[in-house]
């Protein structure tokens, strides 16, 4: 083998003598350096397919997704349903979402194949990338930024990432292509403000003109990138192509932002939302978010929303009714104790309740006649599936709204799981995205049929 440092005369045959183009090379327009994509002249070849854009579902209708992690899950043994089929018994926790019955589907079995490590699982819960707990691991899109990328110009925000409890810089459910974390938003007044209170005149021309600025750089790196393309391969310049594609996509976003800040936000009778003061307030922060997430669709103002509940960073919470003792992570891992599992119980009923009532509320609103819910998907569930061993194996799973025929209780194998990823892209293709894979995916979810 030959050293680093051997000269080309030393090379084997036919590997290229060329210089390799430097990974730091950059594009400068108004003197900002603008980084290039990685290319086969830097670094082996890096590149995935890319999904075709279809801004409205099969029929015609606008259509969205509320994605929850609660990453301590539910307790197994009163979630997941004694038989399958349409006229499996509810389980206790279940029953408290009777009267929704026909609205959702229930998943056993199901869990995203390779995805492993405990709690740093969470932040694979919409991505599906394997082995979180790895050292180097790297994350990849979320299901939310997937969808944002697609059909986020049609509503003032692309999507909204929230959060409860979240411990910040460490977990989200929002990922870039890039594998680059997008930190949640937790202040549910802050959220409202940017969703329906405009800003004075002033404030929204400084906006437009920080839109502007973005979009000189990018025409002023034009000539340079016609440049560039000159001293690279074939391959390479496809993959420039691709990506000064991306990047003219990206300032056509900008205008539709431009476009957005000069137009009036909607009015909703709801007040500006009074913030819990304390973590221990977790159902009040949840019951919050429900609200904005249906406000946000009830205006249209966005069609993809991630929420994450982090209730491994969550003290001893406040619950109605019942006197809870200890911090929720510590009650997760119970050991079975019945102290425990009483106060577990009563909290995931909680989390139920609140999830019945975002049910019935966006069944309550109309959009052209049809409920709310029927066009939004609301997607429930964990990256455990027992906190008290922190296996990430048979899911708690409910899938509700959006388009689909429910009321029945899907049950895969619980040994060798179902992947999970199968719902997302029949979630995807329920929005109109012309795709047949996301993450790892086999195909679509067998047995779940559009109505």
């Amino acid at each position: 083998m030959k050293s680093p440092d051997s000269t080309p005369s030393e090379v084997a045959p036919f590997v290229s003598t060329r210089g390799a183009l430097s990974r730091r090379h950059f594009l400068r327009g108004a003197g900002i350096a603008l980084s290039l994509p990685l290319l086969e002249s830097m670094l082996p070849v890096f590149a995935g397919p890319s999904a075709a854009e279809v801004t409205r579902s099969p029929d015609g209708a606008p259509r969205r997704v509320f994605a929850i992690c609660n990453n301590l899950g539910l307790v197994p043994d009163q979630f997941f349903p004694a038989a399958t089929g349409r006229d499996y018994p509810l389980s206790p926790y279940l029953e408290t979402l009777r009267d929704h019955r026909d609205q959702f589907t229930v998943f056993s079995g199901v869990s995203h194949p390779d995805v492993d490590g405990g709690h740093p699982a969470d932040n694979c819960f919409l991505t599906a990338a394997p082995h979180p707990g790895r050292g180097g691991f790297r994350n990849t899109i979320s299901l939310d930024q997937f969808i944002a990328e697609r059909v986020g110009h049609l509503t003032r925000f692309p999507s909204l990432n929230l959060g409860v409890n979240v411990e910040q810089g460490s977990r989200s459910l929002s990922w870039t292509s890039s594998g680059v974390l997008i930190p949640c938003e937790e202040k549910a007044s802050d959220v409202f403000r940017q969703l329906f209170m405009q800003g004075s005149p002033v404030e929204m021309q400084n906006q437009v003109r920080k839109l502007e600025l973005g979009q000189s750089i990018l025409d002023a790196v034009g000539d340079q990138a016609k440049s560039l393309q000159r001293q690279v391969g074939s391959q390479d310049r496809s993959r420039l192509d691709q990506y000064f594609t991306s990047v003219r996509e990206l300032e056509h976003r900008m205008q539709m932002s431009r476009e957005w800040e000069s137009r009036p936000k909607p009015k909703v009778k709801a007040p500006v939302p009074l913030d819990p003061t304390s973590p221990r307030e977790y159902m009040e922060k949840v019951r919050l978010m429900y609200d904005l997430a249906r406000l946000a669709f009830e205006t249209d103002s966005t069609r993809s929303i991630a929420l994450l509940l982090d209730s491994v960073n969550s003290p001893v919470i406040d619950l109605e009714g019942t006197k809870i003792t200890d911090g929720y992570h510590n009650l997760s891992h119970h050991g079975k104790t019945e102290a425990k599992l009483s106060q577990l119980h009563a909290i995931d009923q909680w989390h139920m309740r609140l999830l019945g009532n975002l049910f019935g509320e966006l069944a309550a609103v109309r959009e052209d006649g049809v409920p709310l819910l029927d066009r939004t998907m609301i997607l429930y569930g964990s990256n455990l599936g027992n906190a008290n061993t922190h296996v990430t194996t048979n899911l708690p799973t409910i899938f509700a709204g959006g388009g689909f025929r429910h009321g029945q209780h899907l049950g895969f194998n619980t040994e060798r799981n179902y992947p999970l990823p199968n719902l997302f892209v029949s979630m995807l293709q329920r929005m109109g995205l012309e795709v047949d894979q996301f993450a790892s995916s086999t195909g679509t979810m067998r047995g779940l049929e559009w109505a």
